[in-house]
């Protein structure tokens, strides 16, 4: 008995046989399949999706989950049908996930926008601060790097060696002349 090849076997081989052969996991049935519909796969995933980018990434999607949707083929219909069936679903996918994301991020730059400006004015702050600390005597400077590290006066007066009034007091005197210093930096 002569056999014809299996080339020829798989281009007269119907659609719906391809299907049930590469559901049972015949990857060359999957290949034929995939060759004879890919073409029509992409233009019907680009007249959904209006961009060839996206059809692209839409067409090698249903590629990619095909194999385990195959298990789901009924012949109730021509796989070309079912195919487009599965385009339609994974097009409904992709833009309920997109708005999903969009949703979610709406509202994210502005957020981004507020915290980068907060974080530079935080910055610029504490920039102002340590160049003006450096005009201060040093007392003042010591006692003021010491509170702002979150040490209360009596801890700053036993790391310097003075009492808690003396600490209080230079804080004062500190905050006084930032002022004057703010003050003139503001006048020029």
């Amino acid at each position: 008995m002569r056999t014809r090849p299996i080339t020829v076997m798989r281009m007269t081989t119907s659609d719906e046989d391809l299907a049930d052969a590469a559901a049972a996991g015949d990857g060359a049935a999957f290949a034929s399949l995939l060759d004879r519909h890919y073409d029509r796969l992409f233009a019907f995933c680009f007249r959904l999706t209006g961009s060839r980018v996206e059809a692209e990434d839409l067409t090698q999607d249903i590629c990619a989950a095909l194999p385990a949707k195959l298990g789901s083929y009924q012949k109730r219909a021509k796989v070309t049908t079912w195919l487009y069936r599965v385009a339609v679903n994974a097009a409904h996918d992709r833009r309920r996930k997109r708005a999903t994301y969009m949703k979610a991020t709406t509202g994210w730059g502005d957020w981004e926008r507020e915290r980068t400006a907060a974080n530079q004015d935080t910055c610029d702050k504490l920039d102002w601060l340590t160049a003006a600390m450096r005009q201060l005597p040093v007392d003042l400077r010591d006692t003021i790097a010491l509170v702002l590290d979150d040490m209360t006066h009596a801890q700053a007066g036993e790391v310097l060696g003075v009492s808690e009034g003396t600490i209080s007091w230079r804080m004062s005197e500190a905050k006084k002349a930032l002022r004057a210093i703010q003050k003139h930096e503001d006048d020029l």
